[in-house]
């Protein structure tokens, strides 16, 4: 069976050696029994295939915000003039508060494709109590 050298796996995935030694670590690639660690090739092409179903960003804009989450809505909740709207980006629930006016405009409902794009000047850095 064919394997990969770590560094040939990212270059296959179009990702850092460091991306694919955590994707190692957290379990979301396998490695042989060889030294240096490998990649079967069978899950670097499983692995290829996930990355490539992840949905581009259909607004083609020009932004200053840098985080973009492209995904799909799971549920909208319209309550009076304002609403909540949940969008799954990958692994990522994003949650917007919204006008329900807004909602209407951008014709949400579950199942429509969406972007939400965040800026912000503060990020909040937490860690886990002892």
């Amino acid at each position: 069976m064919t394997s990969f050298k770590i560094s040939e796996a990212a270059r296959l995935l179009g990702v850092s050696d460091d991306t694919v030694r955590r994707w190692i670590d957290q379990g979301v690639l396998p490695v042989t029994d060889a030294s240096p660690a490998e990649i079967p090739g069978g899950a670097l092409a499983e692995r290829a295939i996930e990355l490539a179903s992840v949905p581009r960003d259909p607004t083609d804009v020009l932004s200053s915000a840098r985080n973009r989450f492209v995904g799909i809505v799971t549920r909208v909740q319209v309550d009076g003039v304002m609403a909540q709207v949940d969008i799954q980006a990958g692994p990522h629930r994003v949650v917007s508060l919204l006008s329900a006016e807004a909602v209407r405009e951008l014709a949400l409902e579950v199942g429509s494709l969406a972007v939400a794009s965040v800026k912000a000047t503060h990020v909040v850095v937490e860690t886990p109590k002892d």
